[in-house]
């Protein structure tokens, strides 16, 4: 089973995709291969018009791959979301896997709390391992500065790969 956590923060602009491009550079630095989910709320679009994928999409296609050497994407029509254990199964050939946002789902969180953003933790104590924050939380839970990455990276290898 290949390990996961989510980082959350109840808002926007907290810093949340900052953590997790740092911890993914922290822990490819030490030779681990990462997989990263983002959970977005609203439709998007990762086609561009006029290109074949797009094209194919237009058509009728209800799933598109496309393949190369170094890349492969596959954009998928879907009726309803896929939850977050669907979406895990697809993924191989990693040592772990971190999402962005799926703040409802089961997994371990790692809670970005800005002061001056943030107004409350969000996570349920059972699933919160671990805080980044610009401010101490009344809560004992491991809390980490934005800057301290790499005893961030220390804590998650402990949590997540020597457990």
């Amino acid at each position: 089973m290949i390990p996961i956590f989510s980082i959350v923060g109840a808002c926007s602009n907290v810093g949340k995709t900052t953590v997790l491009c740092n911890i993914v550079k922290e822990l490819k630095y030490r030779g681990y291969r990462v997989a990263t989910i983002k959970h977005n709320s609203c439709d998007f679009n990762i086609d561009h018009p006029g290109k074949d994928t797009w094209k194919y999409t237009q058509a009728g296609s209800d799933t598109v791959i496309i393949s190369s050497s170094q890349k492969f994407a596959m954009i998928e029509n879907v009726e309803k979301e896929y939850n977050l254990d669907s979406i895990v199964k697809k993924i191989n050939n990693v040592d772990i896997i971190i999402t962005e946002g799926y703040k409802k789902e089961n997994k371990p969180k790692l809670e970005v709390f800005r002061k001056g953003l943030s107004k409350e933790i969000i996570s349920r104590d059972e699933d919160l391992f671990g805080i980044v924050t610009n401010t101490p939380i009344n809560k004992d839970i491991p809390q980490f500065s934005f800057e301290e990455t790499e005893k961030l990276v220390d804590f998650i290898e402990r949590k997540f790969f020597k457990e």
